[in-house]
């Protein structure tokens, strides 16, 4: 069966530091946070959609909102869990999840980059 696979970029701002970290990561530094998300699905809907890229930009930017320009050790999760590209990763990849999957579309995997050569991807 075919498979549709969407996705949208955007970015954050947002500081860190990784504790327990044996270098300079361990000191509070920032980065502009770049971010892939997609969405796949095997059907489209009735307009022949798999899912309107306003809803992902949307549902993406309030996700992103309660890091963005922030202290990502001073915010749940990461105020008990390292705030790693990784671990960044997979928390939005559960936040996106709960807020777009549904019995026709799911998030597929979710992108992120600290830097222009450094980037994970997450996926189940």
């Amino acid at each position: 069966m075919a498979i549709f696979e969407l996705s949208i970029q955007t970015h954050f701002s947002a500081a860190h530091s990784l504790r327990d970290y044996p270098g300079d990561c361990a000191r509070l530094h920032g980065h502009n946070w770049h971010v892939r998300l997609f969405i796949e699905c095997e059907e489209l809907d009735e307009i022949g959609l798999g899912i309107d890229y306003k809803i992902m930009k949307n549902e993406l930017k309030a996700a992103l909102e309660p890091w963005d320009h922030y202290n990502l050790n001073d915010v749940a999760p990461f105020d008990s869990i390292n705030p790693s590209s990784e671990n960044v990763a997979r928390e939005l990849y559960r936040e996106m999840s709960a807020r777009l999957d549904d019995d026709r579309i799911r998030v597929s995997r979710v992108e992120i980059s600290e830097t222009c050569t450094a980037k994970v991807t997450y996926r189940p």
